[in-house]
């Protein structure tokens, strides 16, 4: 029998759900001009148990086959409730928690880059309330193996979904 997982409010001050993103949340590299900056976000409705968050951006609408993770941060504490714009950049990420790699093969945010001329995509911007502190994951942990390792362990999920094309 599953399990049924709760919701948590989620939250941001730079987009609301279904809207386009702003081009500071857009990637800078590949033909995109964007700022590369994480949007803040603020999370509540955290249940019980709660020992670590965890945090990924997915583009599902992604022409690889399999999608493209954004962000991939995790072994977040549970004194954090938000994060400020910035805050998924290497160096600006809460004390503690790890960046995984992106799809983009680096570590911390990158923003969306949609190929020219595909409609919108759909960014899927997750946090994860776990019932363990550290998941045992390293730096080279990609969006896939995160979702592995948090088999069993998600207590609560929100999703805040932003749109964009070129």
């Amino acid at each position: 029998m599953e399990t049924q997982t709760r919701r948590l409010t989620l939250s941001s001050s730079m987009f609301t759900e279904g809207q386009t993103l702003p081009e500071v949340m857009i990637y800078d590299e590949m033909g995109c001009n964007g700022g590369n900056t994480s949007p803040d976000l603020q999370w509540g409705d955290v249940p019980e148990g709660t020992k670590s968050f965890a945090i990924t951006c997915y583009d599902p609408d992604a022409p690889t086959g399999t999608g493209f993770y954004h962000w991939v941060m995790f072994d977040i504490g549970t004194d954090r409730l938000a994060l400020q714009p910035g805050g998924g950049s290497r160096g600006h990420e809460p004390h503690g928690s790890k960046l995984g790699i992106t799809d983009y093969g680096s570590h911390g945010y990158g923003g969306p880059c949609p190929p020219p001329g595909d409609a919108p995509h759909h960014y899927h911007f997750d946090v994860f309330a776990l019932d363990v502190e550290k998941l045992g994951a390293d730096e080279k942990t990609t969006g896939a193996k995160l979702h592995f390792l948090m088999r069993g362990h998600i207590l609560a999920q929100g999703r805040l979904t932003g749109l964009f094309g070129q």
